[in-house]
């Protein structure tokens, strides 16, 4: 049977394409925290600078939902010789979600029957994709990280790499994110969901091998979301009710959420796009653990909360309530932004002073 997939079906890199920069680890088989096993995992990840012999001078960065390897490739100025995450200094990486599309086990990913997982991929969680990362970390002989620095849905695993692995990391910095899901996330992200599902080409998840896969349901979802992610103000003043001025008829605003969702159309998968929502969903640090306090409690670590004082996504009291719950050494850091949560992609300066904050705090640590 034949693996070829066509643009129209899936953005996921596969196979036959090229690797670019990605690497890939085989980490064998992982036990979920449903307990099922998934099979042969394979992680993507990038990496930059030199690890050093002891294995101590790393940083983890942890992309986003729509995130991967390449951090250069969305989060730009932040990596290189002498930017925040400073390449002259640290050996950083960056490895690609289990239930991602860009070279990391997920539904486009070929399962052990040579078959596309669609349908059949487990549900996957946050703390599944940290205990993926710890696996490549210790098959590559890290040590341990300075810092576990990431935005958004980053910012959830950094906070798990500082509850179940405070003896690998020495700093975490969590940027626009939570220690728990809130109904107004899930409720936003759930129609999301539902608009890929409706799409006469979803097929149960099953889509790979016909002509098209749910693009347009993407698309809906892409246009739902990127409406979170920037900020009420933003869209007036940017775009008002102007007319886009084409032959279309529709309004700028229109024509932008239209652009948003054709560029993700061609970098991203479907299934993908509802395994990792669905994961954000889940998220909750105090899940059997006796409540987000109790868990937030044990964190003995040093963090540094970034803020974006417009986000309507991750409102500031999300990142408040984890410096009030964290009992040693949390600050909270506000980055003033008109972007809303997008701000962490495009006020990089402020952001990456903040990390650089990280750093030296987990420099400190023995």
């Amino acid at each position: 049977m034949s693996t070829d997939v066509n643009a129209r079906v899936t953005g996921a890199w596969l196979e036959s394409h090229d690797p670019g920069d990605r690497v890939f680890a085989n980490i064998g088989d992982l036990e979920l925290e449903s307990g099922e096993i998934l099979p042969g995992v394979t992680i993507a990840y990038q990496t930059w600078g030199t690890l050093n012999p002891a294995g101590d001078n790393a940083i983890l960065i942890n992309h986003a939902l729509t995130g991967w390897s390449d951090v250069p490739g969305w989060w730009p100025s932040m990596v290189g010789p002498g930017l925040p995450l400073d390449t002259d200094k640290y050996f950083i990486i960056c490895p690609n979600v289990i239930g991602g599309c860009q070279g990391s086990t997920g539904p486009a990913s070929l399962a052990p029957d040579g078959k596309r997982w669609g349908s059949r991929f487990p549900t996957v969680t946050i703390r599944d994709m940290v205990a993926a990362e710890l696996a490549l970390t210790n098959l590559l002989k890290i040590s341990h990280y300075i810092l576990a620095v990431g935005p958004s849905l980053g910012g959830m695993r950094s906070l798990e790499w500082a509850i179940q692995h405070p003896d690998r990391v020495r700093a975490i910095c969590t940027i626009g994110s939570s220690a728990v899901a809130t109904g107004d996330q899930i409720g936003t992200a759930s129609i999301q969901i539902r608009a890929i599902k409706a799409d006469p080409n979803f097929n149960k998840g099953d889509f790979y091998e016909l002509e098209d896969g749910p693009i347009e349901g993407m698309g809906i979802a892409r246009r739902i979301a990127h409406l979170t992610y920037r900020t009420e103000s933003e869209m007036d003043v940017r775009f008002g009710r102007e007319l886009q001025g084409d032959d279309t008829g529709r309004y700028a605003v229109e024509s932008y959420l239209d652009h948003q969702a054709q560029k993700l159309a061609h970098r991203f998968d479907a299934n993908t796009y509802i395994a990792l929502t669905e994961a954000m969903n889940s998220h909750d640090v105090g899940r059997d653990r006796g409540g987000v306090a109790a868990a937030l409690a044990k964190v003995e670590i040093p963090v540094v909360v970034v803020s974006i004082d417009s986000d309507r996504l991750f409102p500031p009291r999300l990142q408040e309530e984890i410096v009030e719950l964290v009992p040693k050494a949390a600050e909270l850091i506000t980055v003033s932004s008109p972007f809303g949560h997008d701000g962490f992609l495009i006020d990089v300066e402020s952001v990456g002073d903040a990390v650089r904050k990280a750093i030296a705090l987990g420099q400190s640590q023995k």
